[in-house]
């Protein structure tokens, strides 16, 4: 295949990161538009990328780096996290939906096809899992903060398949589900307990732990997602990006402590009704179906959860400013 023109929103953060790498690493010419530069793991990056500091909401910053001539738009930048809707929901509904609908705006201005990432959030709690693409959403009170992140991702795919269907863009959304990997920010589930692993501080477990999740290397999510942007037949799709291996978080967490030891560090448990309040409310199961992505991509995870998280432990030993980082979950 030959060499794209590419941007990349948020190519600086978790995801976008590693996705910028392996674009480098296929030749293709690299923006990225973030508002930090790329942290130090980041060497392509930081090397063979042009970087822009900037906003999605900044219209005039997108401006710069979505330019007549560019092939593919992949837009990562989002405000996600528990800690993040439980604490600035304003600026994650005006990030995720706003920020959206200005790079689909300049994408079809200058004819750029465009993939969108979404979240499992979507689906919310309904309770008939594994979800396909096309199930319904399922979602709480508008009083619980926790919707707020699942709503604003939920409309800018809505906004999307309008620019398909009105605009005739070239889009496609991928949906991903509990990725994990080296680089990710300390405040979700296994970045969190590995960084306290790793500092000798006790692993958090929310509630009793029985709540399951499809847990994704970081390397298979980005196979996906340069699948979706390949593939003709992707245009106007939407796909799960996830494992359907179904994993307690309990088990999970138990995993990393013993992977990451000796000795293995200690577990606590965490009540979020009396620590979070009435804004949080967890999932019981969050699984995908992935068969739409497995058919029609021809993609299917590959990464065990046991060694994708020795990968992250070990690339978190050998980076020593993430363990520095302040722990930042919820």
């Amino acid at each position: 295949m030959s060499a794209s023109r590419v941007v990349v929103t948020g190519g600086c953060g978790f995801i976008g990161g590693h996705l910028v790498e392996r674009l480098i690493s296929r030749g293709d010419e690299v923006t990225i538009l973030d508002r930090t530069p790329p942290p130090p793991h980041q060497k392509l990056a930081r090397q063979h990328a042009r970087y822009l500091e900037g906003d999605v909401l900044d219209t005039a910053a997108l401006r710069r780096a979505v330019t007549d001539g560019v092939d593919v738009v992949f837009h990562l930048a989002a405000m996600v996290g528990v800690d993040q809707y439980l604490a600035r929901p304003l600026e994650v509904i005006d990030v995720n939906l706003m920020g959206t609908r200005n790079v689909l705006d300049l994408a079809s201005g200058v004819g750029a096809k465009v993939v969108i990432a979404s979240t499992s959030e979507v689906f919310g709690k309904n309770p008939s899992v594994p979800w396909r693409e096309d199930d319904d959403r399922v979602l709480g009170s508008t009083a619980a903060d926790r919707w707020a992140y699942s709503s604003s991702k939920a409309l800018a795919e809505h906004l999307t398949f309008g620019f398909v269907r009105q605009r005739r863009l070239q889009a496609t959304i991928v949906r991903y589900f509990n990725v994990y990997g080296g680089g990710q920010r300390p405040g979700f589930i296994v970045s969190r307990s590995v960084h306290r692993a790793l500092n000798g501080r006790p692993l958090v477990v929310y509630d009793t732990g029985d709540q399951t999740r499809s847990f994704t290397y970081v390397q298979d999510a980005v196979g996906a997602t340069l699948l979706a942007a390949d593939h003709p037949a992707a245009i106007g799709e939407a796909f799960n990006v996830g494992s359907m291996t179904e994993t307690t978080v309990g088990d999970t967490i138990r995993l990393i402590s013993e992977l990451a030891g000796p000795p293995s560090a200690p577990i606590s448990y965490v009540d979020t009704q009396a620590t979070l309040g009435q804004a949080y409310e967890d999932l019981n199961r969050r699984i995908p179906d992935n068969t739409k992505a497995r058919t029609l991509l021809r993609w299917n995870p590959t990464t065990t959860l046991k060694d994708g998280l020795a990968q992250t432990i070990a690339w978190a030993r050998d980076n020593p400013w993430w363990l520095a980082l302040p722990d930042s979950g919820a």
